[in-house]
């Protein structure tokens, strides 16, 4: 297991890396939203590049018009949640989850998209029918590192940053477990969302971006 003092930081080169793609594969590229109020928008704007989208950094509702997915970042779920209040943001994100558009929640934005928070009076977006537990490994400090086995994917383990992070305690009808660490539930999905407890925005490997464009693909050929 890895400490936290050895965990990629955000804007390591290696996170932040890209190939260069030619005009053509940009024109094809879906259109990914990465909600931009608070957390590792960056991060996951370049993973999501490297993966072969074009990304928009939703801020307002109206960027919400242009985008065929949305990534829901890790931060800190109160803050996002008053910075989506404030924005106006909280009903629109609701409203394209429950038309399908795919979402892909890591960490925080993971608690957004949960129906129901342990110890929480109410949920925020209520589009993934799961409990999630906040801070579930303890404080700061017990950050850590791990290798998951993850289902269907292929290419061996995937190394993922737990930093304060949640787990899902219990999934409902449709929700698929992808991976567990310590027993624990920290990767699932449904037809239309990816839930990690953890961050892939913060290593080099793009697997679970490139299953999240999947998902958005099958999405839009199904419209």
């Amino acid at each position: 297991m890895t400490r936290i003092h050895d965990l990629p930081r955000p804007g390591d080169p290696a996170v932040r890396e890209s190939t260069p793609r030619t005009p053509a594969e940009i024109a094809l590229a879906p259109t990914i939203g990465v909600l931009g109020v608070q957390g590792d928008v960056s991060e996951h704007a370049a993973a999501l590049e490297r993966a072969g989208a074009r990304v928009v950094w939703v801020r307002r509702p109206a960027d919400l018009d242009s985008v065929d997915g949305l990534v829901l970042p890790g931060g800190e779920s109160t803050t996002l949640r008053r910075l989506l209040d404030f924005e106006g943001l909280l009903d629109a994100v609701r409203r394209r989850g429950e038309e399908g558009m795919p979402m892909f929640g890591t960490c925080a934005g993971a608690i957004l998209l949960a129906t129901e928070v342990a110890g929480a009076p109410v949920p925020h977006l209520s589009l993934v029918p799961m409990t999630v537990a906040r801070n579930a490994y303890g404080r700061q400090r017990e950050s850590f590192a791990a290798d998951l086995a993850v289902e269907g994917l292929e290419g061996g383990p995937l190394h993922a940053v737990f930093i304060r992070a949640p787990v899902i305690e219990e999934v409902g009808e449709g929700v698929e477990i992808l991976a567990r660490e310590r027993g624990d539930i920290v990767l699932a999905e449904t037809d239309r969302a990816l839930v990690a407890t953890f961050h892939p925005e913060l290593t080099a490997d793009d697997r679970l971006h490139r299953r999240f464009l999947a998902k958005v693909r099958a999405a839009s050929a199904r419209r």
